[in-house]
């Protein structure tokens, strides 16, 4: 078993930014509505927001963090990534407040595309710090009790229980009480493709993680006592 070395993590930094990305990205093309009905075999009017095909890649690159450099740091950069969510969108409030050019005549699409409602954005803000914090912690723990193994196992499990957080927030948050809109339908789909990405992508998150193993040298195994949303300790 590799031991945490004293050196700076290599690729650290670009999955950082790859977890990053997907997670401002997806809030972004959340926007449409995709239909997957053709690909969805006997499940008919198959419609999700187009985010599902980028949102699930955060979690894969969060079950690589948490895999090769531990819980803490995984903590970090979750944290991290929410503020650079609020972020960009404070700019793209800001943006939408400035006065248009008199020859500008957009303002409409921009409104249309761009400009989400609070309620929107606080169902994506609790579900993306739920959903991420529960899938660090559950694959931490499985990570432990398993020795190690069965990684294929401790994704999928992780991914089953913070996507379904996700999903069901987000849904609830930003729909319920809404004329029209029946949540469950919209929670188990999403939820399922979610998790069936992330089954498929299986593969690669072997390959990212047994590649990182060995070219930073560290496998972290976090202690129960570690695994808290909020440092419980100054420098955790």
């Amino acid at each position: 078993m590799f031991q945490p070395s004293a050196h700076q993590p290599r690729f650290l930094l670009p999955i950082a930014a790859l977890f990053t990305g997907a997670l401002i990205v997806s809030n972004i093309v959340a926007v449409k509505i995709a239909d997957f009905s053709g690909v969805s075999g006997p499940i008919s009017d198959y419609f999700l927001p187009a985010a599902v095909i980028v949102f699930p890649i955060s979690y894969i690159f969060g079950d690589i963090l948490t895999e090769v450099y531990g819980y803490r740091t995984a903590r970090r950069v979750i944290w991290s990534a929410f503020l650079a969510n609020g972020l960009a969108v404070l700019a793209i409030v800001l943006a939408d407040e400035l006065p248009a050019a008199p020859f500008w005549q957009d303002g409409a699409a921009y409104d249309s595309i761009l400009g989400q409602t609070w309620r929107i954005l606080g169902g994506s803000f609790a579900a993306f710090l739920v959903g991420e914090f529960a899938n660090s912690m559950v694959l931490a723990r499985m990570k432990r009790a398993t020795a190690g193994r069965f990684l294929w196992a401790r994704t999928i499990a992780s991914t089953i229980v913070g996507q379904g957080l996700d999903s069901a927030i987000f849904i609830t948050i930003a729909f319920a009480g809404r004329d029209g809109i029946d949540l469950w339908p919209l929670i188990w789909k999403q939820w399922l493709f979610k998790v069936l990405f992330e089954a498929v992508a299986t593969p690669f998150t072997y390959a990212a993680v047994i590649t990182l193993k060995r070219l930073e040298g560290l496998d972290v195994y976090d202690d129960d006592s570690e695994l808290s949303p909020i440092p419980l300790s100054f420098g955790r």
